[in-house]
Formats: structure tokens, C-alpha cells, sequence
């Protein structure tokens, strides 16, 4: 016996490449055709449903699942959709981040035929801590207590385990009745994982969802994170180098203060790589450099503004190009071999739709498994996990 899994607002499946082969997909969901394709390419379409999640019924979903995993989206609980949240759960006229109600309605419908997983594992932006001043992220508690859950929250950031800046909220819950592991529980919030907006978030919830929360600790990573220069190809595939005068005219986009950190680079000799994101300040686009090691968080291309821009330094050699579709993979953790869209634009709405593998792996193994192996799920790995 493994450990089985619904896979909902699945993607390109990235939950499922960190969760591992020791876990078996008994469902997944994704409402793109696009995405549902290179879902398909990856892992096959044996448990796939291509369509809207509020057209499943609890009859759609297979058996009894140990883990719902649930990435639903997060363009409404961020600056870019002004917070507008995930609305409350009699809204007819739903946000695209409300459609986290059709997964609940799903968790709901499953409880009553006695079906529930044992674990939901629901992950969004930082914004689910304060849109609508905090009203989400204490619906969210008040449902998965009600629905008989405890449950905490971690932030946990790619860059811990890849060279790209991607903090995300992994909100956890577990069944009622299930012993926890005392290694994964904290006696109050400890900042590593807790940042002090979701103190405030979890100040801000009812009664019933104060009563059933957890402090959720884990172990940072030991490896070391590949450093950026590494995952950038010199002769990269799908984008070309710019031509010399698109290079000098993205430098003349930047502030001194950015040019500055050119003429830095330059001193150095060796190859250094920067990322650039061009963004629109007191009505002038500029061009934003960042040296520090890490590539600014993958976004989705909804224009020109939003793709990330390479900026390569050797010596006085300086050039610049997108960054390519394989090279967003690898900064989500993914493998070479995992297969993309042949569409520049679709690879980028893929890879920046998606969660970092090794952070779901890292996740997986310090929490999830070791829940289940105390609780009596059959299979080697847990066992080892247990102890």
C-alpha cells in the first residue's frame, strides 16, 4: 500500500513531481486545456478531469484519498487582483481565487459519504494572510475546523532549495483523531516558519479555529542551493542573446543605482548572472536588476512587463535575453526531462502557475509522512519516516 492523493487545480502536475512516485495520483483536476495537456505528457491521463472543479461531484473522486492537495489560484490574493480574495462561500459572482469553494464543497460532500482525507494540504500566495484584512485566511481556519480538522501554516520559500525568491503559505490540516509526530509541533510560533503576518492571521480567526490550530515545525534543508549561474545555459533553447543595442537600451532603462550594479559586476571578472523584471515606476518603465543569487519570483506572462529578463556579465562583456522556458523549470525545481509546452508563453504559464517541487518534497517528508506513518499507512518509506 502507498499513500494516495487528489491533486486539485493540478497544473502541470507539480505537486505530484514533489509528493514522488512512493505516492500514488488517485484523481487530479485542472480547468486548462494547456496545462491539463502537459499534465497528460508527464504522468498520463488515467486520473485526469479536464474541466471546471465546480462541475465534480463527490461521485467523480475515487476511493478514499490520505491527502487533497489544493493549489487553487492566487490572482485575487495579491496586489495584481487588489485583494479582492476568495469572497465568501454563497457568492455567486466568483473571484477566480473563490473557486477554493468548489474544493471545499468537494472536502464537504466526501465528510458526509465518510470519505474525507485524512490530510488537506492547501497552498497559495503570502497574500492569503492579509487579503480582505484577514477575512480569507479565517474563513479558510473556520471551515477545516468546523469540517473536524486541526490544522497550521508555514511559510516556506523555493529559495531555501532553489536560486528563485518564491515564498508561499502551505496551510496544512489534519483529521481530527490522528496522533501527531511531537517532532513537527512547536509550542508557540517560531519565525523561521512563522512570519509575523501569519501570527497576525491566526490572531484574527474565530474560537473554533484558534482551538483547533497547530504551530507546525520542520527542519531546514541541509543541502545547498545550485547556484544561478549554474542553471542559466549559455546557448539556451526557444530565446536568442539580444543584440547589442537591445542589450544598451535595457541598461538605459535602469537607475544609476541599477547601472551601478552593472560597472560592480564588471570588476569581478568571472561569470556573474543578474535577473531583471521591468516595471512601470511613477509612470516610466524601468528595468530592475537583481545580483543577489536569485532569480525574482516566476510569474505568469500576462505581457512583456512580466517576463524575466537575463543579464549575463563576464568581464566587460555584458549581455541579456529572456529567460528561457527550460531554464523556469529548473528554477521550479523541475527536471530536465520533465516536458514542456513547445509554446514559449504556455512553458512560462506552466512553470509560473506552479509550486517548487523540492519545497512539496521537503514538505512531504518532515510532515505529511510522518503523520501517516504513525497513524498505521502501510509502506516501507513511512515506516522509516515514523522512526
Amino acid at each position: 500500500m502507498m499513500p494516495t492523493f487528489y491533486e486539485f487545480f493540478a497544473g502541470g502536475g507539480m505537486a505530484r513531481a514533489g509528493l514522488g512516485g512512493q505516492w500514488t495520483c488517485l484523481f487530479a483536476n485542472d480547468f486548462s486545456e494547456m496545462k491539463a495537456a502537459t499534465y497528460k505528457a508527464n504522468w498520463g491521463d488515467d486520473h485526469l478531469a479536464v474541466g471546471d472543479i465546480g462541475g465534480l461531484s463527490a461521485e467523480n473522486l475515487p476511493d478514499v484519498a490520505d491527502l487533497a492537495w489544493a493549489s487553487f489560484p492566487c490572482q485575487d490574493l495579491s496586489l495584481a487582483g487588489n485583494y479582492a480574495g476568495i469572497g465568501e462561500e454563497q457568492d455567486n459572482d466568483r473571484t477566480r481565487s473563490g473557486t477554493f469553494w468548489s474544493f471545499w464543497k468537494l472536502i464537504v460532500d466526501l465528510g458526509a459519504q465518510g470519505r474525507s482525507p485524512d490530510l488537506i494540504v492547501l497552498e497559495n500566495v503570502y497574500g492569503i494572510l492579509t487579503s480582505r484584512n484577514g477575512q480569507d485566511f479565517a474563513s479558510v481556519g473556520s471551515c477545516l475546523a468546523k469540517a473536524g480538522y486541526r490544522f497550521g501554516a508555514m511559510l516556506i520559500d523555493a529559495a531555501r532549495f532553489v536560486p528563485q525568491s518564491r515564498p508561499r503559505v502551505f496551510i496544512v490540516a489534519v483529521k481530527k483523531g490522528l496522533e501527531m509526530p511531537t517532532s513537527i509541533l512547536a509550542e508557540g510560533p517560531e519565525p523561521v516558519w512563522h512570519p509575523k503576518a501569519l501570527v497576525r492571521a491566526v490572531d484574527g480567526m474565530d474560537s473554533e479555529a484558534k482551538s483547533s490550530w497547530l504551530w507546525l515545525k520542520m527542519p531546514l534543508p541541509s543541502t545547498e542551493v545550485e547556484p544561478l549561474e549554474q542553471i542559466i545555459d549559455g546557448s539556451p533553447e526557444g530565446v536568442r542573446w539580444h543584440s547589442k543595442a537591445e542589450t544598451e537600451k535595457l541598461l538605459s532603462m535602469m537607475s544609476s543605482r541599477n547601472r551601478l550594479k552593472v560597472e560592480e559586476m564588471k570588476k569581478h571578472g568571472a561569470r556573474i548572472v543578474g535577473t531583471i523584471y521591468k516595471r512601470t515606476r511613477q509612470g516610466e518603465q524601468r528595468a530592475e536588476l537583481r545580483i543577489d543569487g536569485l532569480a525574482g519570483c516566476l510569474r505568469t506572462p500576462a505581457g512583456g512587463s512580466s517576463r524575466q529578463l537575463i543579464l549575463e556579465v563576464v568581464g566587460q562583456r555584458v549581455r541579456s535575453r529572456l529567460l528561457s522556458a527550460r531554464e523556469t523549470a529548473r528554477l521550479m525545481g523541475l527536471p530536465d526531462t520533465y516536458k514542456l509546452p513547445t509554446s514559449y508563453n504556455d512553458a512560462y504559464h506552466v512553470t509560473g502557475d506552479g509550486i517548487a517541487v523540492p519545497a512539496v518534497r521537503h514538505l512531504a517528508a518532515n510532515i505529511l509522512e510522518p503523520i501517516l506513518a504513525l497513524n498505521g499507512t502501510s509502506t516501507d518509506f513511512l515506516a522509516v519516516a515514523a522512526e
